[in-house]
């Protein structure tokens, strides 16, 4: 790791310090996502920036962040590339379970000196195969330590990471949490993501081969799924400022490919591309598409923020749940249309494999594909006929 730039104790330090950072991310977003080449430096510049810490209150050192502002900060990473956004996520969700977790001041006061130093938290996600997200790996008590064995998949920016998150079953055969340093032996991280989309989250293959877990790596960000908590919906919300972001980026390319590369069809009644009507139709409805996601997704997250507002009351969590799972369907809903709507900017042209503007659309089902939208639109429909709660499995 290099140095990290001094903590920012406000929203708006962390703010400037985007802006200046989102032109250098979008340079060659494109070109990298099409020649596989994975962002370390660019992934490590935002942790340096401490952008990952806008949720660590100002107690603890940090700009103390509500949930808004972590997602504008998703939302506008993942309008100039939407694989670094979705890397991060582990990191915010990390933080999420320290705050939601008031029994762990020493764990919180550990991890955010850390990720206030710029360190970087990735996961080692769900296996493969097997209904409901079971899992086969295993946490085994050995003496005064553990050792974890198995395989995960999906560990989404774990080559990206300082520390990998996971989860196994221990001797009583509980679902139990812990952290290892990437370096740990016997942990294994391979770049074989084999996504259509999202293909530089660096979200392959982790596996455990008998790694050491120090007794106070166990169990320090537990995730409860037997009742209702902010950590989940966070995670949720998280997917749809992804797809706000996708959304947005769709809208970035369909103005700059008219503006630059378009031509007019032949019978086309305008003599450049910007003029003609169907295209500058086709913008707008991009536009409204990018604009309507956002504020879809910046509502949820002003629920999560009341919901913190009210000591994390049940119903409060309960009706922030219901107005993520209906920001996620909308936002996925959007990124789609909006990335498929991008190519009637132009002709056979835009199909090109140098621009890569497929890549919008692949990247938006991919995430789309982490939990089925049906099911958002199933739950939120069930709350407003019957006032049926959403399960708490995991997914709202």
């Amino acid at each position: 790791m290099t140095r990290a730039e001094p903590p920012a104790h406000d929203v708006a330090t962390l703010f400037a310090r985007l802006d200046v950072l989102l032109p250098q991310i979008a340079e060659g977003a494109a070109r990298r996502e099409r020649e596989r080449e994975l962002p370390f430096a660019l992934v490590r510049r935002i942790a340096e920036a401490g952008l990952l810490t806008v949720r660590i209150p100002k107690r603890h050192g940090g700009p103390g962040g509500s949930v808004r502002d972590a997602i504008r900060v998703v939302i506008e990473i993942a309008s100039v590339d939407s694989n670094i956004a979705q890397a991060l996520r582990p990191n915010f969700g990390f933080v999420e379970s320290l705050l939601s977790n008031p029994g762990n001041e020493a764990g919180r006061e550990r991890w955010f000196a850390r990720l206030l130093a710029g360190h970087i938290v990735g996961n080692a996600g769900l296996e493969r195969g097997g209904a409901h997200g079971t899992s086969r790996a295993r946490l085994t008590r050995e003496g005064d330590h553990y050792k974890a064995s198995g395989t995960r998949y999906y560990s989404t920016g774990a080559l990206f990471a300082d520390w990998i998150s996971s989860f196994a079953l221990n001797d009583e055969d509980r679902e139990t949490n812990f952290i290892v340093p990437r370096g740990r032996e016997g942990l294994y991280l391979a770049d074989d993501f084999d996504a259509m989309g999202q293909r530089l989250t660096a979200s392959g293959t982790s596996v455990y081969e008998n790694v050491l877990v120090a007794d106070d790596e166990v169990g320090q960000h537990p995730i409860a799924r037997d009742r209702r908590n902010p950590v989940i919906p966070m995670f949720q919300l998280y997917l749809a400022a992804v797809e706000a972001g996708i959304a947005r980026n769709a809208l970035t390319d369909a103005v700059a490919f008219t503006r630059h590369v378009a031509r007019p069809i032949r019978h086309s009644s305008a003599q450049k591309s910007v003029d003609d009507p169907y295209v500058q139709h086709s913008v707008g409805e991009i536009a409204a598409q990018a604009y309507a996601a956002e504020a879809a997704v910046l509502r949820a997250a002003d629920a999560l923020d009341d919901a913190w507002a009210a000591d994390l009351d049940e119903a409060a969590l309960t009706r922030a749940s219901v107005e993520v799972a209906q920001a996620q369907y909308f936002a996925v809903q959007a990124a789609l249309k909006a990335a498929e709507r991008l190519f009637d900017v132009g002709g056979a042209s835009a199909t090109d494999r140098t621009h890569n503007l497929d890549r919008h659309w692949r990247n938006a089902r991919t995430v789309a594909n982490h939990n089925p939208r049906d099911w958002k639109a199933a739950v939120t429909g069930a709350w407003h006929l019957k006032g049926e709660a959403p399960p708490t499995s995991g997914a709202f």
